[in-house]
């Protein structure tokens, strides 16, 4: 496999995992926020913003690491 696309791919994987891991920790907070205040479980627009920086370093990943193999294995 092309070291390029090999590197791709774990960046696709890692950045991945991060958004998923992100989400959990985010939601949970949520959920202890709204039984803390005894309201229906909402995403303030700070952790709407915290979870879309998470996925724009997401995006940023795969081709970092394609890049990244390349110049090592290439």
């Amino acid at each position: 496999m092309h070291p390029a696309l090999q590197g791709a791919l774990i960046g696709l994987g890692i950045g991945a995992v991060l958004v998923v891991i992100e989400y959990l920790f985010v939601k949970k907070a949520v959920d202890e926020r709204a039984v803390a205040r005894h309201q229906k479980p909402e995403f303030d627009p700070t952790d709407k913003k915290r979870i879309r920086s998470i996925f724009n370093f997401a995006l940023f990943l795969p081709p970092a690491f394609a890049i990244g193999f390349w110049l090592i294995w290439g």
